[in-house]
């Protein structure tokens, strides 16, 4: 039986339907080619914003223009501690041996949707969690314009619920992006201890 949870935003006095993804259809998700979503948002005023700034857990979604085009790479590694480079589908594997990985959201926690297709992956930041099958995130160039989405929705969709597949919040129809994405997982900020030691063992032997 498909069981759906329905949250309501109120979004510039419009309300907006996002559809939690509580119990899931019998199919497999169809997996999206790219990270880039098909419809044409419309235009908006630009505003200036500093990549640090937190994420207050009230905020609705909605997307912001910074001072310069960012993408999804630089500004999740300036809102955490991961000092990770590559593209973002790398940061998975890059992450190994070097910071803790898992299929769990925690709040500064980097989700890392996979390759596929054109799209060289995505990065977004987890800044709240709403449910076991629901996160609110922040997240640089989703729409391929080099904007900033601030506390966006995204939903797990997988069969599991262990966060292989995510559906997006559409920020500019006010609705749940249609489209599935395969994800690998959560990156999570603090530095595993077995890496952490080495390099503290040089700091001593003044290497």
């Amino acid at each position: 039986m498909f069981v759906s949870v329905v949250r309501v935003f109120v979004v510039t006095g419009l309300v907006g339907t996002l559809v939690a993804c509580a119990g899931l259809e019998k199919t497999t998700p169809s997996v999206a080619t790219s990270t880039a979503v098909i419809e044409t948002p419309p235009k908006e005023k630009a505003t200036r914003l500093n990549p640090s700034q937190s994420s207050p857990s009230t905020r609705l979604p909605k997307i912001v223009t910074a001072n310069r085009h960012l993408e999804c790479v630089p500004y999740a590694r300036a809102q955490t501690r991961i000092r990770l480079r590559g593209n973002a589908w790398t940061w998975w594997r890059g992450a190994k041996n070097r910071y803790n990985r898992s299929r769990t959201p925690k709040v500064g926690a980097v989700l890392v949707l996979k390759r596929r297709g054109r799209s060289l992956g995505h990065l977004a930041v987890v800044k709240r969690i709403v449910s076991s099958r629901e996160i609110i995130a922040d997240h640089a160039n989703w729409l391929n314009r080099g904007r900033i989405h601030l506390a966006t929705p995204i939903c797990d969709v997988s069969r599991k619920n262990d966060w292989s597949a995510v559906r997006v919040w559409y920020t500019p129809g006010k609705t749940l992006g249609r489209s599935t994405y395969p994800a690998y997982g959560f990156i999570h900020p603090k530095i595993r201890a077995a890496t952490a030691e080495p390099a503290a063992m040089g700091k001593r032997s003044g290497s």
